[in-house]
């Protein structure tokens, strides 16, 4: 397919044509409903919130890809996360969907922003292709004016998304890593690309020792 933006959604969907980055239960919504109606956190909680019945049903639009990773995460109580994305040079935190519904960009901070940032930092100071003097934009979009790092939904809103799910849900602290401008590098790009991400994964995972 080449490079950049070039067949950027292939592989994207299952067989089944489901989109595994929208695919987890939307907590947000809940959450937010139940603080307008002031029952956070007497009523309802506002961490650990339970999945919505009607995600459990045998004919809701989960994959078993899907399912098999919230059932990982029920076994295990992973406290930080990252998950690897490709196409851009940034680092994303939660939320990732905005609190207004029909905005396609809005700042939608968590309670723990101060700790998601930092997570964020941390890891995009130390990678080598995001902190490079020679840094170039991958698109249109100028992350480098903000430390290459962005609140994931005033980049853009992406409900159902593990991040989102894994905070409320597990209360693990999870961010999204878009890697590089190119979404399919060649195999011959690898290795600069794993010097790249090397000394900031190590960092990154060095920061489960904090509170």
């Amino acid at each position: 397919q080449g490079s950049e933006l070039s067949g950027w959604a292939t592989g994207r969907w299952t067989y089944e044509g489901i989109d595994l980055n929208h695919n987890f239960a939307d907590l947000n919504t809940v959450l937010w409903d139940a603080e307008d109606n002031d029952l956070v956190p007497h009523e309802f909680p506002n961490h650990y919130i339970p999945i919505p019945e009607y995600y459990t049903f045998a004919n809701a639009t989960v994959a078993p890809e899907t399912r098999a990773v919230i059932d990982w995460m029920q076994r295990y109580p992973f406290v930080l996360s990252a998950n690897l994305h490709g196409g851009e040079l940034v680092v994303t935190y939660p939320f990732d969907m905005t609190r207004t519904y029909w905005k396609a960009q809005e700042l939608t901070p968590t309670a723990d922003d101060g700790v998601f940032r930092w997570l964020a930092t941390v890891y995009a100071t130390s990678n080598l292709a995001m902190a490079s003097e020679e840094r170039r934009l991958c698109h249109y979009d100028d992350f480098i004016r903000f430390g290459n790092i962005i609140n994931g939904a005033n980049w853009h809103t992406v409900p159902g998304s593990m991040n989102d799910f894994s905070y409320l849900h597990t209360n693990c602290f999870e961010i999204t890593v878009e890697l590089s401008c190119d979404k399919f590098p060649h195999a011959s790009e690898l290795p600069a690309e794993w010097e790249n991400n090397r000394e900031s994964l190590l960092l990154y995972m060095e920061q489960v020792g904090d509170g």
